[in-house]
């Protein structure tokens, strides 16, 4: 049974995941997402959000076929990003002005698979264009997770750094109502489409309170640098007032469930990159961390969230910081859609109330009798 943090109102029932805050627990269809990431590949995890059940061999490898079959970008797509890129637009900006494109040539009924086809192909051709180079075709004999990769370079991935990024991809595909997935289930409630909803669930992972924030994580560890200055750096920045990026969540009162199947895949890519060094070097920020805030922040029961790991498992695998939150956005489309289809299903449209907590009873007075006002500027 999902928990919910004090702050957050229940706005809706779904069977796609179950979040439980205090005991520190994600389910996905029912199954802890230990028993899903490191073992099943994306196009599993997909299928199982979608349809309500893994996939057999025959109905995993059609599944698998037709998402391939769907990962080329339609022209306009590419002219988007490349004026994007002539403007210098950071990865993520540029990402939400194109997904209202990836629709483009796609029958409605035909879009929520082709969204999460293209949008690894999306995020791919919008960093090759940045950085100066042509688009990559997609590779139909490419798994989901792989065929990012080879898009993101022209070279075939690794086996261990295949293995990392699909974990990764697999742990984010989807986390209860979050901020990003609440915005496309509104978005659809309207009846809108399913792309105008991925594009409002884009511009709210751009936030650095949802997706934004395995960048600044990824940046104090490599500030911190070594064992020997961990707890100097910590202790530093808590007595300024500081944040310790990574740490603390909405949900979760105890150490994110994610976390564990992040940091055993981060393990093993620094154990084949042969850097050991940076891994232990995380370890011992969270043991430290966690530690440090008990003490400055008594009650507060903050622990590692899934951005502490995300951030050292992508680092690990080869992806720039700048490509942090577009992936976190390539792992949850899958859920996005998901989320979408099941709204539209059983459709009441999303519409909260609030409570008014501002004057009450003015009167209107005649423009020359008002008195002066000093703003002016919008608040």
């Amino acid at each position: 049974m999902s928990t919910q943090n004090d702050f957050a109102p229940i706005v809706g029932q779904t069977q796609l995941s179950s979040v439980d805050g205090q005991a520190g627990r994600l389910a996905i269809r029912g199954y802890p997402i230990e028993e899903l990431a490191g073992r099943v590949t994306y196009e599993e995890a997909a299928y199982l959000l979608w349809y309500g059940e893994l996939p057999d061999t025959m109905a995993l490898t059609d599944f698998a076929g037709q998402l391939a079959s769907r990962r080329s970008l339609h022209p306009a797509s590419l002219e988007l990003l490349k004026a994007c890129a002539a403007e210098r637009v950071a990865p993520i900006d540029a990402i939400g002005m194109a997904v209202g494109t990836l629709g483009l040539g796609v029958a409605q009924d035909d879009a929520p698979m082709t969204l999460v086809a293209r949008f690894p192909t999306l995020v791919a051709a919008c960093w090759r264009l940045l950085n100066g180079h042509a688009p990559l075709e997609p590779r139909l004999d490419l798994g989901h997770a792989a065929n990012y990769l080879f898009l993101l370079d022209g070279r075939l991935p690794s086996a261990g750094r295949v293995k990392a990024v699909e974990t990764y991809l697999v742990t984010l595909i989807d986390h209860g109502i979050s901020a990003s997935t609440f915005a496309a289930r509104v978005i659809v409630s309207t009846q809108s489409d399913v792309v105008a909803a991925l594009a409002g669930a884009v511009g709210a992972l751009k936030g650095p309170l949802h997706g934004g924030a395995p960048g600044p994580t990824l940046q104090m560890l490599l500030e911190i640098g070594s064992l020997d200055r961990v707890e100097s750096y910590l202790r530093d920045r808590l007595a300024r007032g500081k944040r310790l990026m990574g740490f603390g969540h909405r949900d979760y009162k105890v150490r994110d469930p994610r976390c564990d199947v992040l940091a055993a895949a981060a393990q093993a890519v620094y154990q084949a990159e042969q850097n050991v060094a940076t891994y232990a070097l995380a370890r011992r920020v969270e043991e430290v961390a966690v530690r440090l805030l008990a003490a400055y922040k008594p009650g507060r029961r903050l622990y590692a969230n899934v951005e502490f790991y995300a951030s050292l498992l992508m680092h690990g695998a080869g992806l720039p910081a700048e490509l942090f939150t577009p992936t976190f956005a390539v792992a949850r489309a899958a859920g996005w859609v998901a989320h979408c289809l099941e709204q539209q299903r059983a459709n009441r449209m999303l519409q909260p109330q609030t409570v008014y907590t501002g004057p009450q009873g003015r009167r209107w007075i005649p423009l020359e009798q008002r008195p002066a006002v000093r703003r002016t500027q919008l608040p």
